[in-house]
């Protein structure tokens, strides 16, 4: 890549500041969680909750990587639970489906069908909404096959192929139907393929330059059909048009509170103010870094991103300004241990899937007029 690209797509770089780094301030979102939202039967429980997603009968669909006693490779480690909108529990989706490993994403596009991402089996599964698979992507590794083991991480990593994914993460859906996958851990790349399942291309390398991945963790879309990777380990978001255009990147730089209290662990090393929205050693868990990611419907839609440090959700427009920010790590109602997945069905109702609390809240928001 040219330097003259690099320097002009850096023009199309928004990063959100506060009033310590000289920007304007980034107000909190007043907001309660629902408590005692899910009612689960006595003998279900929620594993680590990787994934929740909202379809249009405002049913809430949860991914749990429950299910199992044992180990992630080899046991089944996913399990998706529909509740109906008053949190009461309805039925299980896809019990011992052959693609069950390890639960990542799950999400429904507009005509209501259910996608499951699993990162274990290196599969994604549609569902119609009767809850029957319709289509399947990738293919998981056999037992029966020798030397069958969970992927490695050689640097740099084997050729991507097509159609073939390697732990896989998310899914989204432009104007057309086409069909966007986030892959994932180890290809860094995204996979674009037509409405009926057939491939059409790929972009993305492993890196840190424009257009490149540092694991692609989440993908959205916004209803021009604009496609939104959660760049986790570049800690930042890389829009594309559906074509694989890189059109902007956003940076999410929001001063920390004055007390963090750490879910477990020491907190990250600072990052350095001048590599803001470039990489770092450990970008995954710095401040802004994009785990999650979703976009609210309607006339405006927000673009909603929650990191693991502090542990917070920060509600964006769609260019990349920072509008509010709210909550923290912990273990309460209002806090959260690793937002693994957002869903937004509207702009001041959201639903957060947490790894390290076991649990998905209900949020609802309450923005200054």
């Amino acid at each position: 890549m040219t330097r003259s690209l690099i320097l002009a797509l850096a023009c199309f770089t928004a990063v959100a500041f506060g009033d310590e780094l000289g920007g304007t301030q980034v107000p909190e979102i007043p907001y309660d969680s629902v408590p005692n939202f899910f009612k689960l039967p006595p003998d279900l429980y929620l594993g680590e909750a990787s994934g929740v997603a909202v379809n249009s009968k405002k049913h809430v669909f949860v991914f749990s990587r429950g299910n199992t006693t044992g180990p992630a490779y080899g046991a089944s480690a996913a399990q998706i639970l529909e509740f109906s909108p008053e949190g009461k529990y309805i039925r299980e989706i896809g019990h011992n489906l052959y693609a069950w490993s390890f639960a990542h994403a799950i999400r429904f596009d507009q005509d209501d069908n259910l996608w499951a991402v699993d990162k274990g089996s290196d599969m994604i599964i549609k569902f119609n909404p009767e809850g029957r698979v319709v289509m399947v992507f990738g293919r998981k590794k056999e037992a029966s096959d020798e030397g069958t083991e969970p992927w490695k991480h050689p640097k740099p990593p084997l050729p991507a192929i097509n159609g073939q994914f390697r732990q896989p993460t998310d899914v989204t859906w432009d104007t057309q139907g086409n069909i966007f996958i986030s892959d994932g851990y180890i290809n860094s790349r995204v996979a674009k393929f037509d409405k009926n399942g057939d491939w059409v291309k790929q972009w993305g390398t492993p890196g840190s330059g424009p257009g490149q991945f540092n694991t692609p963790h989440s993908i959205a879309s916004d209803d021009k059909g604009n496609i939104y990777v959660a760049d986790r380990g570049n800690r930042r978001i890389q829009v594309f048009d559906p074509d694989g255009t890189l059109l902007r990147q956003i940076a999410i730089d929001v001063p920390l509170p004055p007390v963090v209290h750490m879910w477990m662990g020491n907190p990250p090393a600072p990052q350095p103010p001048e590599t803001v929205g470039a990489a770092s050693p450990n970008g995954t868990m710095q401040p802004g870094a994009p785990w999650a990611i979703c976009i609210s419907p309607g006339p405006t839609q927000y673009l909603y991103s929650a990191d693991s440090y502090p542990g917070r959700i920060y509600k964006l427009t769609l260019d990349g300004k920072v509008v509010g920010v709210l909550g923290s790590m912990g273990h309460q109602l209002k806090q959260f241990g690793w937002i693994h997945e957002i869903a937004c069905p509207s702009e001041n109702e959201l639903y957060t899937a947490e790894l390290l609390n076991w649990r998905v809240q209900k949020l609802i928001l309450h923005p200054a007029k």
